[in-house]
């Protein structure tokens, strides 16, 4: 009975758990994708192929 009870609250807590890290996960993908932007590289413009955030 006890080992039963042990697994459920384990099994709770785990999903708990992945809950979390999914809406970390979703901030975390959400930031970066804004900051950066894609952009398509010509070879015949070798400035267009140049790294944006390079300093």
């Amino acid at each position: 009975m006890l080992a039963r009870r042990f697994t459920i609250v384990c099994l709770m807590i785990m999903l708990f758990g992945m809950g979390l890290s999914v809406l970390v996960a979703e901030k975390s993908r959400l930031g970066t994708v804004q900051r950066g932007t894609m952009t398509a590289c010509d070879i015949t413009n070798p400035i267009s192929c140049a790294i944006p955030f390079a300093r």
